[in-house]
C-alpha cells in the first residue's frame, strides 16, 4: 500500500526496511586498529615488558626488582595509552569505505 505525501510523491508505506533508505556510506572513521603501526608497536611493547619482567629476577641473593605486579602496571599504562592514541586518531580522519571489508 503507498500513499501520496502533501508534495504529490508516492511515499512508502509503514512495513519498508528504514534501512534500505538511508544514504550510502562513503567514509569509515579511521583504517582498522590491525592494520596501523600504532597496534604493532603496542603489541611489541607489551612482549617486551612481559620479557624484561620474567628475565629480571632475584639472582646472586638481590631483591627482585622489576616483580610481576610492576609489569602488568606499566602494560596498563601502556593500553590507556593506546586507547588514546587511537581515539586521538578516530577524531579527525577519514578512510574510504570499501562494502567488501
Amino acid at each position: 500500500m503507498s500513499t501520496v505525501n502533501p508534495a504529490g510523491n508516492a511515499g512508502h508505506h509503514t512495513g519498508t526496511d528504514a534501512a534500505a533508505h538511508r544514504p550510502r556510506r562513503l567514509s569509515t572513521e579511521t583504517k582498522a586498529a590491525f592494520k596501523t603501526t600504532e597496534f604493532f608497536a603496542y603489541i611489541a611493547a607489551v612482549v617486551a615488558v612481559l620479557i624484561a619482567s620474567m628475565v629480571v629476577g632475584d639472582d646472586d641473593g638481590h631483591a627482585d626488582y622489576f616483580r610481576a605486579d610492576k609489569a602488568w602496571l606499566y602494560i596498563v599504562i601502556l593500553t590507556v595509552g593506546y586507547m588514546i592514541s587511537r581515539g586521538l586518531a578516530k577524531s579527525g580522519s577519514r578512510d574510504p569505505y570499501d562494502e567488501s571489508r
